[in-house]
């Protein structure tokens, strides 16, 4: 996603790391995740067969992080496979075209700038695994990038909005987190300085293994409720760039204000 000028969220490139082998890729085991992630979560240290839709600074960087970590990757974006050639190189993740990257894949990150969703390809999650689950990191910038919606703008969450279109349930995570961040600010569990993410949804077991990644990732995570609460998370929001632990992410959330702030609209 491209955010505001000056205003780095999580959406570019940034410093590589080696990428992981990928152990128990066999359709075997896919096929055992899938039934177990159906009715609970992911069982622990599960490497997970992840498709990232959408290049740019969350999901180069999320590219990064999780082929570390062992998972397989899939990423696609608007220009084909040929231009994901050195993302590939750094990481070792699949370039694959759009249609392609949810095959197989237990969770989705739907990563292109907003006014760009109505225009993904039909069969976007076309096979992808029993249970899959779908992370939006979007946000809505009318002024900047994404001209007036206007669903949006009388006041519909951006992440419902985009569920909408995609018509698969979302879980709406990383929308206000600085690029940089998921690449230099993670930190082991109960670090003083680890900070939370805030994770909205109305998919308990989705909401749920989105947690579980990003616990992984590094950061802690605070429930932000269901997906018609997560104006509490939209742009200009208290929390949103907050870079604090669970408690100042959890009084963040509870100042916000329903009204969308006048620089976040058409």
């Amino acid at each position: 996603m491209a955010p505001p000028a000056g205003r780095c969220r999580a959406g570019g490139s940034g410093h590589g790391v080696s990428p992981a082998e990928y152990p128990h890729r066999t359709g075997g085991w896919l096929r055992y995740v899938s039934r177990y992630t159906a009715t609970q979560g992911l069982p622990e240290g599960h490497p997970m067969k992840i498709g990232i839709i959408g290049a740019g600074n969350i999901g180069g960087n999320l590219t990064r992080r999780l082929t570390a970590l062992g998972h397989e990757v899939s990423v696609a974006n608007s220009r084909g496979p040929a231009t994901l050639t050195e993302l590939a190189e750094e990481t070792g993740a699949h370039p694959v075209a759009a249609t392609e990257a949810a095959r197989g894949a237990e969770v989705v990150v739907v990563t292109v700038p907003l006014k760009a969703v109505p225009d993904l390809p039909s069969g976007l999650f076309d096979g992808a695994a029993e249970g899959f689950v779908v992370i939006d990191t979007n946000n809505y910038y009318p002024r900047q990038r994404d001209g007036r919606i206007a669903e949006i703008e009388d006041g519909l969450p951006e992440s419902r909005w985009t569920e909408r279109h995609l018509g698969h349930p979302v879980i709406k995570a990383f929308n206000g987190t600085y690029a940089q961040d998921i690449l230099d600010r993670h930190r082991p569990a109960g670090d003083p300085e680890r900070i939370a993410l805030p994770v909205a949804g109305d998919d308990e077991r989705g909401k749920r293994i989105v947690r579980e990644l990003i616990d992984e990732l590094g950061f802690d995570t605070v429930d932000a409720g269901g997906l018609d609460e997560s104006w509490r998370q939209q742009p200009d929001s208290p929390v949103y760039g907050l870079r604090e632990g669970t408690e100042g992410v959890t009084k963040a959330l509870a100042a916000a204000s329903p009204e969308r702030p006048e620089t976040f609209r058409a």
